[in-house]
């Protein structure tokens, strides 16, 4: 699920920075880059910099994905990876925040849009390894409706940055900064809800090692600088050990969707 979860954010990536997507299928995506993320991702400025110097359109490249291991062609992407890594960092630069609008065509009066407040977040469950994931939540500003999967459910609609003709929208009755702390709720209570066998296993490993190295400096008790050395020692187990969780927002966004664009479960 994960990867799967990985291709959808990056289709959804692509599309949204208006690159045209030339093969999408489960676990492979191939897309041709617009100048803006050739630059930002291929790290070719002294090619861009001798095309602009000449006044000429420069050819962006196209880059092939895959979040499937065993597909034979393309650059494995999945948490950890550097290119993923760019790709969050080159999200929050380009579009922290959007509004969109789903593309609606009323076939007769005026039709509501209902304002969403979309979040996509990654989830790090952190101590001597790391485990990521990715949630995408949206909450209903008008009636506090809140869905998981947001990203999916808006994937198969038709969006705009531009409001339809013959459609308007909703007023909030949740601001967006009360949204956004309604869905963090929801984010700690997943996480509460989770397994978190991983953080026993790391205190479990966190003490084994940490009676070693006291069995070890016991010959050494009294010893000023042996002390020093030690406490040292048991803060660097700490902090490779003691498990944390971080939350990050990815990224996140208004949508003025149709009054049946999204199915509550």
């Amino acid at each position: 699920m994960e990867q799967a979860a990985i291709h959808d954010y990056l289709y959804h990536y692509f599309k949204a920075g208006g690159c045209d997507i030339l093969e999408n299928r489960p676990g492979f995506l191939k897309i041709k880059l617009t100048v803006e993320l050739d630059k930002l991702l291929m790290n070719r400025p002294f090619y861009w910099h001798y095309i602009e110097k000449l006044g000429q359109q420069g050819d962006t490249q196209v880059l092939a994905l895959k979040t499937n291991s065993e597909e034979e062609e393309g650059e494995f992407i999945h948490f950890g990876s550097p290119r993923l890594h760019q790709i969050f960092q080159s999200a929050k630069t380009l579009s922290p925040s959007i509004r969109l609008y789903e593309a609606l065509t009323p076939k007769s009066g005026q039709t509501p849009l209902y304002p969403w407040l979309g979040l996509n977040v990654k989830v790090s469950y952190c101590s001597d390894w790391k485990r990521d994931y990715i949630l995408s939540l949206g909450i209903n500003l008008v009636n506090g409706a809140i869905v998981k999967a947001f990203q999916e459910s808006v994937a198969a609609l038709s969006l705009t940055p531009k409001i339809p003709d013959f459609c308007y929208t909703l007023s909030p009755m949740i601001k967006p900064i009360n949204g956004l702390y309604r869905l963090e709720r929801v984010v700690e209570g997943l996480i509460l809800d989770d397994k978190h066998d991983w953080a026993t296993d790391a205190m479990e490993r966190w003490e084994a090692d940490l009676q070693l190295l006291t069995q070890f400096y016991e010959d050494y008790e009294g010893e000023e600088d042996i002390t020093a050395v030690f406490e040292q020692e048991k803060q660097a187990l700490k902090e490779q050990y003691e498990p944390y969780v971080k939350v990050s927002i990815i990224n996140g966004g208004l949508f003025y969707l149709g009054p049946d664009a999204i199915v509550l479960h």
